[in-house]
């Protein structure tokens, strides 16, 4: 009879052989696109991130750093077929030889690293997506239907001109093999050109392209055909599609398994499985609200109808379900997108075991879409929690030329950052934060509906903290005599923002700061009337209806939801929708009443009532006491993030702030 431990010895040792072990097995093992075997399952996919229009030494920083950190595909950003083809100002358009030399710098660059990572050219025609202030040129498509976003008219590319770009998108392919890329991806999701024959939703066309599915695929089939004849069979040809287009009339999961039957005879590779249009952009670059993975099933769906390899991307974050996709079948490699931008190392610190040290993306949808930093030259894509990303070249973390003791002061995300970032360079840092958390307003963020993992990123900012010794002293606050003590050589104020407390007669009823309802401090009401509808108002609405609360949002602009990203909004808004949240724009409140409030208008005088707790979300503004207390000669003093500015900025800016002081120190 077969004997077992029921309490076996499990040290931190053996559980992380473990850790290494299980995820090797699947994750990190190789695998083959075609005849090209592949080092891993990590693939870094097409993302709009430089848009140079050439390949500079920040290009080559930008994909170098993937590829140092153990990706082992890389999918470039897109290159336009023809001129006339570019989605936006700035990208590439490789239709003559001449470009080959300045092109093969990036394929060259990425194979001389030794890493074995392999490289694709993503080659791409927008088609209707795009607009003649960036070509030049009327846009065309397969139909002369608009884009609901661009909102040009199009022009109907006729049928001789329909095979004339089969023979570009071929002579575009051969072009790329030329330069040194290890295979391309063919642009046909996300609504561009290719999709714009596969699909109903575009395709109204009665000649040879158009009609039934076999019809509306042939475009697609002779352009993979075309370029399997000037490529070679032995040269990797993926597709992106969209699974799912998410509109109406658009392709279904069930059609695109059927599709990508038609396109795998004809010579395609792989498949990597997007989901999306232009009219649903929120879901192709999903945020927070989306569940992580929420896309598997399409890849799913494909991977059952194929015989090749499958791609699955769409908020896979998280290293277990990374293994766990592949372990189970569901694809054969993980798309990472605004994952790589948040950390470029992570496949290395997965087969490393050190997945606490991954910088997290946490869908917030902000630096990797466009936002600023803290200073004008922060711009461009990057990710709120690691400003370093993006800024290969600009922002490096070297070894200090001698070891300073630098005091920071304040424990949310920007005093983490230039705590840890000094102390990895050589620096002794002693952190002061007043309160028993470290996190500052992210505290109370992650408390909404669908927020809970931006409680990763203060997780890694404290992992990373204890990696390189810093001294955190928690319910300690800071005074000068207190500084003084510590003899430091630098002060870094980093004490953030309170919230705005704006002086409104009362009449009786209660009202509190939504951070103190969101941190447990009070309980909610029955039915709140929350004044502010920025971010923090509309999630703090979202958070009573979780509560089985109702509420009222009110808002002195004439629109709610200034400053928070398209993508984010959008689900926000549903979700209040979903929940019968009322939300009263245009009003400036004047007084609160025993059960409501008297505000004002551009029509007059609105009176609310029915209330029982009104919640505060009217912004926040700098807290800093301590910069003329602490001003002395004996260290030098700098003031960063929310704390610097009058008007409190962003996460973003607060982190971006502090790396750029930290490296300078």
């Amino acid at each position: 009879m077969a004997t077992y431990n029921k309490n076996p010895i499990i040290t931190k040792q053996t559980y992380n052989e473990y850790n290494i072990r299980a995820i090797h097995n699947h994750i990190l093992s190789p695998f083959k696109i075609g005849q090209l075997e592949i080092p891993n399952r990590f693939v870094m996919p097409g993302m709009g991130v430089n848009h140079n229009g050439t390949v500079d030494e920040t290009t080559l920083a930008w994909y170098g750093a993937r590829a140092q950190g153990g990706f082992g595909l890389i999918i470039t950003e897109f290159f336009a077929i023809e001129k006339r083809g570019i989605a936006v100002p700035g990208e590439i358009v490789f239709d003559n030889d001449d470009l080959i030399p300045s092109v093969s710098k990036l394929p060259e660059h990425i194979h001389n690293l030794g890493t074995g990572t392999k490289i694709f050219m993503q080659i791409h025609h927008a088609g209707r997506e795009t607009v003649s202030y960036f070509t030049g040129e009327q846009p065309v498509s397969a139909s002369a239907i608009p884009c609901p976003v661009n909102r040009e008219l199009v022009k109907e590319l006729s049928t001789d001109e329909t095979y004339e770009l089969i023979e570009k998108f071929g002579d575009t392919a051969l072009r790329a093999k030329k330069a040194g890329f290890d295979g391309i991806e063919l642009h046909a999701g996300h609504g561009y050109l290719l999709t714009q024959f596969m699909s109903s939703y575009v395709n109204r066309r009665t000649d040879e392209f158009g009609g039934d599915l076999t019809s509306r695929a042939r475009f697609g089939v002779e352009v993979v055909k075309n370029i399997k004849k000037k490529c070679g069979s032995d040269f990797p040809v993926c597709m992106r599609l969209s699974g799912d287009e998410v509109v109406e009339s658009g392709r279904n999961i069930r059609e695109t398994a059927l599709l990508a039957k038609l396109l795998e005879e004809a010579g395609v590779d792989a498949f990597n499985i997007s989901t999306g249009v232009y009219a649903v952009m929120h879901y192709q670059v999903a945020p927070y609200p989306v569940t992580p993975g929420f896309n598997v099933s399409a890849a799913e769906a494909v991977k059952k109808a194929v015989s090749v390899p499958v791609i699955a991307v769409g908020r896979i974050n998280d290293p277990v379900l990374m293994e766990s996709l592949i372990e189970e079948g569901s694809c054969d490699f993980v798309a990472l997108g605004r994952e790589s931008i948040a950390d470029n190392a992570l496949p290395n610190k997965i087969r490393d075991n050190k997945i606490d040290e991954i910088s997290p993306c946490v869908g917030c949808n902000t630096r990797c879409q466009g936002a600023s930093g803290s200073v004008p030259e922060a711009r461009g894509i990057s990710c709120a929690f690691n400003p370093f990303s993006g800024n290969e070249l600009n922002l490096k973390i070297q070894p200090s030329d001698y070891s300073k003791h630098i005091v920071v002061i304040g424990g949310g995300v920007g005093g983490l950052e230039a705590a840890w970032v000094s102390a990895l360079r050589g620096h002794k840092v002693t952190l002061l934060e007043k309160s028993d958390k470290l996190g500052g307003q992210i505290v109370y963020g992650c408390v909404p509906p669908n927020k809970a993992e931006l409680a990763r990123a203060v997780k890694y900012y404290i992992t990373m903290c204890k990696k390189y010794n810093v001294d955190i002293k928690m319910n300690f606050e800071a005074s000068k005599e207190i500084v003084a003590e510590l003899k430091p050589d630098v002060v870094i104020l980093a004490t953030g923002a309170t919230p705005i407390q704006p002086n409104i007669p009362n009449d009786g009823i209660p009202v509190v700061q939504a951070l103190d309802l969101l941190g447990g401090k009070v309980q909610a009401g029955n039915r709140v009337l929350v004044i502010g509808g920025g971010l923090v108002g509309l999630e703090t609405a979202e958070f009573l209806s979780s509560q089985l609360r109702s509420s009222s949002v009110i808002e002195m602009l004439d629109t709610v939801g200034n400053g928070i990203g398209d993508s984010v909004k959008y689900f926000i808004m549903k979700n209040l929708k979903e929940s019968n949240v009322d939300i009263h724009t245009g009003l400036k409140v004047e007084k609160f009443t025993k059960d409501g409030a008297i505000c004002t208008s551009k029509e007059g005088e609105v009176t609310l009532t029915g209330y029982d707790m009104v919640v505060l979300a009217m912004g926040t503004k700098s807290y800093n006491p301590l910069e003329t207390e602490l001003n002395s000669e004996d260290y030098d003093l700098y003031v960063i993030g929310d704390a610097l500015d009058k008007n409190a900025k962003t996460i973003a800016a607060a982190v971006d702030s502090a790396a750029r002081l930290a490296i300078t120190i």
